[in-house]
């Protein structure tokens, strides 16, 4: 249940009269209940609203009266799917007595009322999160204390109004929660204090077609050179036919898995009718899975499942066409076809594992900024001062080179759908692996500088284990403190990836790989080496690449133990594929800031699955005990998909809905 809470009492705008007669505070009221809030209170000072906060048990949405909006402003602040607690920030000049803030990847990192690099003003309402509530409250009380001067307190009438909202707004920021900022764009937001303010904020809101400007705003304000030119264009018009036709994000998203599954079998089979077809339907399927997001802000159906399956369909689509193109380069004749779709999903999930950790350290060091040293000027600061002003010169051509040689999913889709039209599915994945490769070469390069000057730990503020996907034997092996969990985990990735180099060059020069059989137990052991670090405080500049080490590492492994057990390659793919989802659904859970997999510990960890595969392959069991353990993972993944997604929320709703029946017990 969303309650809304409006300062009003003694504010200037309170009594002004809109344009139908109605006064400002009965039509503020009339929006709130229409953005999407259950209960509408309106209250006389910070004091009050702290006691209505102290009994709340949803998220709280929290305005003055001056604020001027169209009622999309405020059912997107209220929807807001970025984070718990989220602020309106507008760009208009701040007035005597409101809250400016600065911003740094959208978070709120400081307000007050004046700061020399403010990026906007506060726009006078803000959604808090349930979690939050206690810190709203205190900040309530702390912003109405004693410590407030009077005439602070009553700048805009006794307790309440623009001033309240504002001051109770920069405490909550000086309590450190986290806040993300909502800005408006195309849609019309402003804070009045007089009639001639509010007569050319309601003539702004008149100007605008609400609907229209809600369809453009369901593209995203930056993406992609290919997504922006080739796809955003005209997927609107879409978007909005699949609203009309009554279609779910998740329906739309599951539309685009199957035109993403039949290109890869179009790829699988060959032929040139084959290939374009399956290239143009992994086009479409690309422009379904940008209508998917489109459609969920557009008709604002946002929920923790949505985003969680849209992130794993990504991932399922992209490998699925990968096994596609391997198999299809096979059968055209190429020996390792499987072998390539194998590296491209390898390389693909490494990068990604990078990625999404590093985005954790960068939203880290906007919350913990480097203090002011005589180094921070260093060749790391001038990349992150180089990076923030290319990426500010939105359109530019160093702006989407930037956003290009990385190689975002639009233009891989792009680069295999047209490759393997044009040249079939070897020349595909020969261009992805070597894109990818430079790519991954030229962030990891950057992002590696830029963190060494940024120096946040990201590692310690999460459970480690979980995201090192550490089983039961790594927490019982001994702690090497000497030497970080960062080198210790590279160091055992090369004993897997050496004796695959080694196990290939005798499978091309003809010779038997399966000779190197005990040769597993020595890589098993340096592999194990990356264990030792599990223990240790994961706080060095460069920690927050452990999780992507550690999965090249088991990947590796499990491609030795396929090559020397003389495992079939697609099931080798299959069994990397498993791993694959069963680690982007912890990432997705990271992302999402949703809680471990329920059946987490029945995954054995990766030093326990690596240990059964080398046991395995040295007995002469690889590929049985490979398939077996692939399909045990699944099932387990799709256990804990269901325990989380479908059981456990429908006990936690019949728990909560026993008192509301039958009242406290006794």
């Amino acid at each position: 249940m969303t309650v809304a809470i409006v300062l009003a009492a003694g504010a200037p705008a309170a009594g002004l009269p809109t344009g139908p007669g109605e006064p400002r505070i009965d039509r503020l009221t009339d929006q709130l209940r229409r953005a999407g809030a259950d209960r509408v209170h309106t209250v006389a000072g910070l004091a009050e609203l702290a006691a209505l906060v102290d009994t709340a048990t949803g998220p709280v949405l929290v305005t003055g009266v001056d604020l001027v909006a169209h009622t999309a402003v405020l059912r997107h602040l209220v929807t807001s799917p970025v984070g718990p607690t989220v602020a309106l920030v507008l760009t208009d000049p701040p007035a005597a007595g409101q809250t400016v803030v600065r911003e740094e990847r959208g978070q709120v990192v400081d307000a007050g009322p004046e700061l020399p690099d403010a990026t906007g003003v506060f726009g006078g309402a803000l959604r808090v999160g349930a979690d939050d509530l206690p810190a709203l409250a205190a900040a309530a009380r702390a912003a109405d204390g004693p410590g407030v001067p009077p005439a602070a307190r009553d700048m805009a009438g006794v307790g309440g109004g623009p001033a309240a909202v504002d001051r109770l707004f920069a405490a909550l920021t000086d309590l450190g929660t986290l806040t993300f900022a909502h800005r408006v764009r195309l849609l019309v937001a402003h804070r009045v204090a007089d009639p001639a303010g509010l007569a050319a904020a309601e003539a702004a809101l008149a100007g605008v077609d609400e609907d229209r400007a809600e369809l453009r705003l369901s593209v995203k304000e930056r993406d992609d050179f290919f997504t922006t030119y080739f796809v955003s264009t005209w997927s609107p018009y879409v978007t909005k036919v699949c609203a009309r036709l009554g279609l779910t994000p998740t329906g739309v998203t599951m539309i685009s898995v199957l035109f993403a599954v039949v290109a890869a079998v179009l790829f699988g089979a060959g032929g040139r009718v084959a290939l374009v077809a399956g290239g143009v339907l992994l086009y479409l399927g690309f422009v379904l899975d940008c209508v998917d997001g489109q459609l969920a802000r557009y008709t604002r159906h946002f929920s923790a499942w949505g985003g969680w399956l849209d992130t794993m369909a990504d991932r399922a689509k992209e490998y699925l066409v990968y096994a596609g193109l391997g198999y299809g380069a096979t059968h055209a004749g190429f020996r390792y076809g499987w072998a390539l779709a194998i590296a491209a999903m390898t390389l693909q999930t490494v990068r990604h594992m990078t990625d999404a950790w590093y985005g954790v350290l960068h939203d880290e060091a906007a919350r913990r900024p480097r203090p002011a040293t005589p180094t921070a000027g260093g060749i790391g600061g001038k990349l992150n001062a180089a990076s923030t002003r290319v990426q500010a010169d939105t359109g530019s051509v160093s702006y989407w080179l930037k956003r290009t040689v990385v190689f975002p999913i639009g233009e891989r889709w792009a680069l295999i759908a047209v490759t393997a039209a044009l040249f079939g599915p070897l020349v595909s994945l020969v261009s992805v692996l070597v894109w990818g490769v430079l790519a991954f070469g030229y962030t990891g390069a950057l992002r590696t500088l830029r963190a060494r000057w940024m120096w946040v730990p990201v590692l310690d503020t999460v459970d480690a284990t979980l995201h090192r996907d550490d089983g039961p034997l790594a927490a019982r092996l001994p702690v090497v403190r000497p030497m970080g969990p960062l080198t210790l985990a590279v160091l055992g990735a090369l004993g897997p990836a050496v004796l695959l180099v080694v196990g290939l060059f005798r499978s091309a020069g003809d010779g038997d790989p399966g000779g190197l059989r005990w040769w597993l137990p020595v890589a098993l052991l340096v592999l194990l080496v990356a264990g030792l670090g599990a223990g240790a405080a994961h706080n060095g500049p460069l920690d927050w690449l452990v999780p992507a080490a550690l999965r090249a590492g088991e990947y590796l492994f499990a491609a030795v133990v396929g090559v020397v057990g003389g495992v079939p390659a697609w099931l080798i793919f299959g069994y990397v594929f498993v791993l694959t989802v069963h680690h982007y659904d912890l990432t997705a859970r990271l992302e999402k800031r949703q809680a471990a997999p329920p059946l987490h510990p029945w995954t054995l960890g990766w030093e326990g699955r690596s240990v059964l595969l080398a046991v395995a392959a040295i007995a002469g069991f690889a590929s049985p005990v490979m398939a077996t353990l692939g399909a045990y993972l699944l099932v387990v993944f799709v256990a804990s998909v269901v325990l989380a997604w479908v059981v456990l929320p429908a006990r936690a709703t019949r728990a909560a809905a026993v008192p509301a029946r039958g009242g406290s017990p006794g």
